[in-house]
């Protein structure tokens, strides 16, 4: 096993690596605002077509959220 800078047992991350996992936070939290407005618009709808285009958004970013956390999971893995 390869000892890493930074990380929870005292090793240290590869180069590069913190600005990566600040990427991830940033992407994280511009999609955490997506979602609010999306479920805001969707919440406030006032016709079926409006709240099913603003559910879908919704979805999207879940699943835009879920994919950034597996991006981020792998990286990791493949940093050890």
């Amino acid at each position: 096993m390869t000892i890493l800078p930074g990380r929870q047992d005292g090793g240290l991350d590869p180069p590069g690596m913190e600005e990566l996992l600040a990427l991830f936070h940033r992407l994280n939290n511009q999609l955490g605002i997506i979602l609010a407005h999306a479920e805001l618009l969707e919440a406030k709808a006032a016709d079926e077509v409006n709240r099913a285009r603003a559910a879908q958004v919704v979805s999207g970013v879940l699943d835009a959220m879920g994919t950034t956390r597996e991006i981020r999971k792998r990286t990791e893995q493949t940093s050890l």
